[in-house]
């Protein structure tokens, strides 16, 4: 699977702008915004910085066009991908020294995929965050980049820590409930709305319908969606009221083996609810940083 990064459509009225971005360190990343998506100054050799997406839902790193052929880059094979809405074949070139903050991957062989579609030169998939962690900071408008800790995260008194399933290098956190009962969620930084499979949908009771919405891969396809407001929604014991998610039958469902079983690709419009959010790949741990004023459910009372 390539990259199931999504750019929304709709009708309701746009998000105001968020506030700029606080002053960044040299390993502390300003967070920058297209469609509630967050972008980070990446070098390629010694060009850049470049604004890529970070999309910790694609399995691959991505590419535009327009940038592989200004920088004049290798081209790598043909290969298949999986996004969202479909599937096809794309051409790759080699990305040599790539670099965001102390990443420092090999080299990558990027799908290409036009830059309108993209909606930035290219975008960071879990390829080139291996041995990383991500973590963003709703509160500062911060996103860091680092090594992984050899012995994992240490929480704070406002922190929970869930182990996560590795799967396909993806993160599959399940400490996530609807009505009492368990769901699989994976992080999706790329996608500006949380997306939930059809097994979901059947279990939702008491919702509210806001209309369709279309959503477009990077390659340009569309996966039409039916978006609503579902009444509750936990998180690592963390319940949330009036969470609008889109519904579909998205392929990254089928491809981690979660047709049948209840999930959710937890987009950037739920993920902001969090103060804080780092996800560590090497140690597969995800920490949330509660909200303010809420009560967390102990873990007994989750089972």
């Amino acid at each position: 699977m390539a990259a199931p990064s999504l750019r929304a459509q709709n009708d309701r009225p746009a998000t105001p702008a968020p506030a700029e971005p606080a002053a960044a360190t040299a390993d502390t990343l300003g967070i920058g915004f297209e469609e509630t998506r967050m972008t980070v100054p990446v070098s390629i050799g010694d060009n850049g910085p470049y604004r890529f997406v970070i999309d910790t839902g694609a399995e691959r790193t991505v590419v535009s066009r327009e940038l592989a052929g200004s920088l004049n880059l290798t081209a790598g094979r043909r290969v298949r991908v999986t996004t969202m809405a479909g599937q096809g074949e794309l051409d790759t070139f080699l990305l040599p020294a790539l670099q965001v903050s102390l990443v420092r991957p090999g080299v990558i062989e990027a799908p290409a995929v036009d830059a309108n579609n993209l909606g930035a030169p290219g975008m960071l998939g879990i390829d080139a965050l291996q041995g990383h962690a991500v973590a963003i900071d709703f509160d500062k408008n911060l996103m860091e980049v680092r090594p992984s800790a050899k012995r994992g995260m240490t929480a704070g008194p406002d922190d929970i820590v869930i182990r996560a399933k590795n799967l396909y290098g993806q993160l599959i956190v399940t400490d996530a409930r609807y009505r009492g009962r368990r769901i699989s969620v994976v992080i999706d930084t790329g996608s500006p709305v949380t997306i939930g499979n059809l097994a979901l949908l059947k279990r939702v009771r008491t919702d509210k319908s806001l209309g369709q919405i279309r959503l477009m891969s990077v390659t340009g396809q569309w996966l039409q969606a039916d978006y609503r407001q579902i009444d509750t929604l936990s998180i690592a014991g963390i319940g949330f009221e009036h969470i609008p998610i889109a519904f579909a039958e998205a392929l990254p469902f089928k491809k981690f083996g979660l047709t049948d079983t209840p999930a959710l690709m937890l987009g950037m419009d739920t993920l902001k609810l969090f103060r804080r959010v780092q996800i560590d790949f090497a140690n597969r741990e995800v920490r949330f940083t509660l909200p303010r004023n809420v009560i967390v459910v102990p873990p007994i009372q989750r089972q």
